[in-house]
């Protein structure tokens, strides 16, 4: 499968694509060759666009046989989380019913990137609302994920289609979303790499909303180079400033931080042994690791256990605007919205003010050091079946969330990288931590590290055949 043209690199596929020894149509045939053939299995999108798809690549193939270029994704195969408003498709938001019409008008992030002529193969599943990390959904099913074809895994959340699309090979570049992790846990969960963004330099307009605190587009791609290339062909437009990814360091001018405690903590078997292998091996190739505590870790994670301030958030923005959609929610998804209804206006500007007091603590411990370095994800993806049982969904959620959480609540940008596989055969992510607004440098020191340890593909290896 992975002679796929798919599966190129998209510097590559740019490159190609304008000497014209590949054709957005061969891109886009590909990847609806590759839903054909385990489309169903996997199960990555809700709403599959196929046939439009493919005259989008037509057309941007007519464009660049008469030299014209809109951009650098022009003519790649691209999915998108059922969050994002887009031109032409529906938006469910993982709930049960179709979103207003007004939820179809394509915000600043899509518009930029639809400016660019790419072939969007579809919009991909997401927890209701955003508000889970395993992927799950009472509606839809939850994707698969496509690491073990024996027992179905859930593929992490809340953007649960968009690692799998780029696994499955019916997408080059996802779109999803992240307020506690929701990008790089499915990210790490089916071994690719995601971009958490700094909340607040891309625009959360026509992304249906979680938490107007917390959420933050991003990006998931099968390399941190390609995080690199799409941050560069998309951030200038919206970002406002020219903030190019930086030529990328040597190892040896990078100090790394390394917390000891919290983030270590109920690893399942094989994840922290795997984190730590990779770390050794960047400070074997140069880089300087220190010892580093993150500060308020315990206080930011307290807060997230009590329900942080996306509960309150998603209540008012259902009560206000989707009152309709209340009655029918997720239990999971209902469960964690009732439990807002009895919050006092000033517990909530607590926690607000936490947060603020967070950020500032975070910004300045980092400007000690490069990056903080931990594991993405503590747990290996967990059956379907064993969150059936009562008490055990909570459990497995909050722990899936608990290492990634930390960077949005202190304001950080963050990125995920597969770094090997755990004890059960599933893939083990890298988390990347920098200090905010310090996206494109993150991005700089992901493709050292990358360079280092070999892209996702290299590591992992092909997933099983279907």
């Amino acid at each position: 499968m992975q002679d796929s043209p798919i599966f190129l690199p998209l510097r590559e596929q740019r490159e190609r694509l304008r000497a014209g020894t590949l054709t957005a149509t061969a891109l886009a045939e590909a990847a609806i060759a590759a839903y054909q053939q385990r489309g169903k299995q996997d199960h990555a999108y809700l709403t599959w666009n196929g046939e439009q798809a493919l005259a989008m690549a037509k057309s941007a193939d007519a464009v660049l046989a008469q030299g014209g270029d809109a951009g650098a994704l022009m003519g790649m195969a691209v999915s998108i989380k059922d969050i994002y408003a887009v031109t032409g498709l529906p938006t469910y938001a993982g709930s049960s019913q179709r979103l207003p019409k007004r939820w179809e008008r394509p915000g600043p992030l899509v518009s930029a990137l639809l400016k660019q002529l790419p072939s969007v193969m579809g919009k991909t599943h997401s927890v209701e609302f955003a508000f889970g990390g395993l992927g799950t959904n009472a509606h839809w099913g939850a994707p698969r994920n496509p690491w073990d074809v024996h027992q179905h895994r859930t593929p992490g959340g809340s953007s649960s289609g968009a690692g799998v699309s780029l696994v499955g090979g019916t997408a080059s570049l996802a779109l999803g979303t992240d307020t506690a992790g929701s990008v790089r846990i499915p990210a790490s969960m089916t071994g690719v790499a995601g971009l958490k963004t700094t909340a607040g330099r891309w625009s959360t307009e026509q992304i249906v909303p979680l938490s107007s605190t917390l959420d933050t587009p991003g990006l998931l791609a099968r390399r941190v180079d390609d995080l690199a290339f799409t941050f560069d062909a998309l951030d200038g437009g919206l970002c406002g400033q020219d903030d190019r990814v930086p030529a990328t360091p040597t190892l040896a001018g990078l100090t790394f931080g390394v917390p000891e405690t919290f983030f270590w903590d109920d690893c399942s078997p094989g994840i922290a042994e795997t984190v730590r292998a990779a770390i050794k091996q960047l400070e074997a190739a140069g880089a300087r690791i220190i010892t580093l505590e993150l500060p308020g870790i315990d206080e930011a994670y307290e807060l997230f256990k009590l329900g942080g301030v996306a509960a309150p958030e998603l209540a008012a923005f259902l009560k206000t605007e989707l009152p309709e959609m209340i009655d029918s929610l997720d239990p999971n998804v209902a469960a964690r919205v009732k439990a807002a209804d009895d919050m006092p206006a000033w517990e909530y500007v607590r926690r607000r003010t936490i947060l603020d007091s967070l950020y500032q603590s975070a910004a300045a411990r980092m400007a000690d050091i490069d990056a903080v370095l931990t594991p993405t994800v503590a747990i290996t993806p967990p059956t379907i079946e064993s969150l059936e049982p009562e008490g055990a969904y909570p459990k497995a959620n909050m722990h899936a969330l608990r290492n990634t959480v930390i960077a949005n609540f202190l304001g950080l940008c963050a990125l995920t990288l597969p770094v090997g596989k755990d004890a059960a055969g599933m893939p083990v992510g890298l988390q990347v931590l920098a200090g905010p607004w310090q996206d494109a440098k993150l991005l700089a020191i992901g493709q050292a590290i990358e360079n280092e340890l070999g892209s996702g593909l290299e590591i992992l290896g092909q997933p099983p055949a279907v």
